[in-house]
Order: structure tokens, then C-alpha cells, then sequence
């Protein structure tokens, strides 16, 4: 393949990787304005980020099989279009269509989840640790431009232009990405990978695969969890709106450094332990941090930063497993869409029960201590994932060129 079309990927999976998590967290600061123009209920409000990812959950593993039916960078193509349209029908003033839109953006968003590790497994194996580095770096670094620019933006040129406006990485990705596209060979490894999908053995059947959708489906439930319920917390603990969303916005900008230096790292396997290590042990001790020093506002911004290097650091790390855990890119697109299936059950599921028990005890302690349970058990999966051998179910990227 000529270096221009690798050119043309390399900005293509960044792009796609800017679109991943912008189109949700853009969504909750323009609330105001979708209640007030919009007439959008309050008590559906929690939709517009719990539909995306159900989307996930569901479209997840069927996307993976796509994605070796008929290629990878052709389905992640196909997905860039629901995006770009999901994304402009929300500009539209109805609430039933914002829902609406909203699902198709989920499913824009789960093609770039699942395909996006196997395409830079597939056609960038020698420089896989830097575009995943960078790849779960632009991911994080542009949901959080978006979730600080969103109203002020709105402000300044009304909600429908601030959605088109924010948009517009969408309509980039896609115009690279089809260029891309189209300068790749007719024939690739993915396209012949096709032929071999039969003899694909299931991976539900190995003890990893059930490991590393665990460690995937935890870190996801504490990240959304944590991102919706922190600034209620702050709030009730005494700080004002404005302390309160100057800790979230650490606690989001804070896994950006991680983000990018956690592939790098895990690059051994005792790197791979220290990131399981600093990932349980960050979460524990930041969650059990914000109930000893609720009032602290200097002690709080120390563990909203812990917690965001931890949160940074697990999803990189889920990437990392995905692509050194397994043999092929059929196994690293199928565990990609397995793990993230059921792991966005979890992220859907945590934030809505986590509501549901503080409004029965009035307290954040009991929720509080399951996260920290989860997050010590994600640890100790962590470092098991990091003993186990890769799988192997017969398919090698060999027998696929």
C-alpha cells in the first residue's frame, strides 16, 4: 500500500477517534436550551446518553461480524454515515426526533468502537502502540473540548448552530475516511479474512475473552457512573456550581496523559501490571477519598485527579488487550464487540441504579463502597489478564495474507 493511503488512514482513525465519545458529552451542558426551546422533559434528559449506549451494547458484536463479512474500513464507512446524519437531524426542533437521532449516532459511534483497534492492528502492526496512544488521546481530548464549549457556544449562536457547528468533526471524519477508503488496494487482508470467518471458533468459550469483558464492562461502569453522579456529589457535599464543574472537568482532562502513555507502558508485561495496579488502587483510593474528605475542596481536586488518571488509564488499557490478546484481526474486531456489548450494559445500567439507591438511602456510602469493591476486583483481572497467554483459535493473520 502506498504511503499517501497510509497517510490518509493514519488522519482517517484520528478523526474517527475525535467522534467517539463528542456527539454524548456535547449532549447534557446544551440541556438547558433543549428544555427551553425544545420543550424536552427533564426526566428524559438521562436519555440522551443512556440510548447510545444500548446502541453499543446491542450493535456491538454484530458490527464485529460486519466488519469481517464485508471489511472493516467499509463498515467503519458505512457508520460514519449514520453519525454525520444522526448527528444533523438533531438540529431539527422535535423531541421524538432528537431521540431518534440520538440512536443513530449510537450507531455511528459503535462502529468506531469495535473496528478501530483492528483496523490499526491490520494495516499499522509495526506502529500499533502509537496510534493506539494516540487514538485513546484525541478520543478524550475532544469529548472534553466539546462538553466545554458546547454552551458557551450555544450562547453565543443559538442551540441548532452550535450543534452543526460541533458537528462538523463528523462530516471531516467522514470526507477523510472516504478518501481513505478509496485509496486502499481492492484486495486487502480483512477482504481475504472473509473466506477463513467459518472456521472462526467462538470466543465465548475461553475464560480470557469472559476476563477482559469484565475488566471492559467495570471500568466503563465506574467512568459513566462517575461522570454523571460526581458533580451531584460535589454539590451535596457543599461546593458551588462552578467548584463543582472546575473538579469534572479535572477529573475528564486528567486521563489524557494516561490515555496517551498507557499503550506505551503496557508495551511489557510489567507494564501491564503497573497500569492494573494503578487502576484499581486509583479508583479505590479516590472513591474512598471523596467520603473522607467531603468538605475538602483542595483534597477533592487531588482526587478528582486521581480518579481521571485511573479512568484514562482503563480504557486505554482495554484497547491494549484487545490488540496483544489475541492473535488476528478477526479475534481482535470479534473481542472488541463481545467485550463492549456487554461492557455498555454495565455503563448504561450503573448510572441509572446508582440514582435509584441515592434516592432510597439518601447517602452516597453504600454506592460509593461497590465502586470500590469493583474497582480493586477490575485490578487483580487486570493483572490476571496481563499473565494469560493471547488466544489462538486457529486464525492467524498468516493465514489471512
Amino acid at each position: 500500500m502506498r504511503k499517501k493511503s497510509y497517510c490518509w488512514l493514519a488522519a482517517g482513525i484520528l478523526l474517527i477517534a475525535a467522534n467517539l465519545r463528542l456527539p454524548i458529552t456535547m449532549m447534557p451542558p446544551l440541556i438547558p436550551w433543549l428544555k427551553s426551546q425544545l420543550g424536552f422533559p427533564t426526566n428524559m434528559s438521562g436519555l440522551l446518553t443512556t440510548i447510545p449506549l444500548l446502541i453499543f451494547a446491542l450493535l456491538s458484536p454484530l458490527i464485529a461480524s460486519f466488519g469481517v463479512k464485508h471489511g472493516n474500513t467499509r463498515v467503519l464507512l458505512g457508520s460514519l454515515i449514520f453519525l454525520v446524519i444522526g448527528s444533523y437531524l438533531r438540529i431539527i426542533p422535535n423531541s421524538w426526533l432528537l431521540l431518534l437521532a440520538t440512536m443513530l449516532v449510537g450507531i455511528g459511534i459503535s462502529g468506531g468502537n469495535v473496528l478501530l483497534p483492528a483496523v490499526i492492528q491490520e494495516y499499522f502492526p509495526r506502529k500499533t502502540v502509537v496510534l493506539t496512544s494516540l487514538y485513546t488521546f484525541m478520543m478524550g481530548f475532544v469529548a472534553s473540548l466539546g462538553t466545554g464549549a458546547a454552551a458557551p457556544i450555544a450562547q453565543k449562536v443559538g442551540l441548532g448552530s452550535a450543534m452543526a457547528l460541533i458537528s462538523l468533526f463528523g462530516v471531516i471524519a467522514l470526507f477523510v475516511w472516504f478518501i481513505a477508503v478509496r485509496s486502499l488496494p481492492q484486495e486487502n487482508s480483512t477482504k481475504k479474512a472473509t473466506t477463513h470467518s467459518a472456521r472462526a471458533s467462538s470466543l465465548l468459550k475461553y475464560p480470557l475473552t469472559w476476563m477482559i469483558t469484565f475488566f471492559f464492562g467495570a471500568q466503563s461502569l465506574l467512568y459513566y457512573s462517575l461522570l454523571t453522579w460526581l458533580p451531584s456529589f460535589w454539590s451535596e457535599s457543599g461546593f458551588s456550581t462552578t467548584a463543582s464543574g472546575l473538579l469534572a472537568t479535572l477529573f475528564q482532562l486528567c486521563g489524557m496523559p494516561l490515555s496517551l502513555l498507557t499503550p506505551i507502558i503496557a508495551r511489557k508485561r510489567s507494564g501491564m501490571y503497573f497500569i492494573s495496579c494503578l487502576m484499581g488502587g486509583g479508583f479505590s483510593i479516590g472513591i474512598i477519598g471523596l467520603l473522607l474528605f467531603q468538605k475538602n475542596f483542595v483534597a477533592n481536586v487531588l482526587l478528582a485527579i486521581l480518579l481521571g488518571v485511573a479512568s484514562g488509564a482503563s480504557f486505554s488499557m482495554c484497547v491494549v488487550y484487545f490488540q496483544r490478546k489475541t492473535s488476528s484481526v478477526i479475534e481482535t474486531a470479534q473481542m472488541s464487540g463481545i467485550a463492549q456489548s456487554c461492557g455498555y450494559v454495565l455503563a448504561a445500567c450503573g448510572p441509572v441504579f446508582s440514582g435509584i439507591i441515592n434516592g432510597w438511602t439518601h447517602s452516597w456510602v453504600g454506592i460509593f463502597l461497590v465502586y470500590t469493591l469493583l474497582a480493586l476486583i477490575m485490578g487483580v483481572d487486570g493483572i490476571c489478564i496481563a499473565r494469560h497467554q493471547p488466544l489462538n483459535t486457529g486464525i492467524d493473520d498468516q493465514n489471512i495474507n
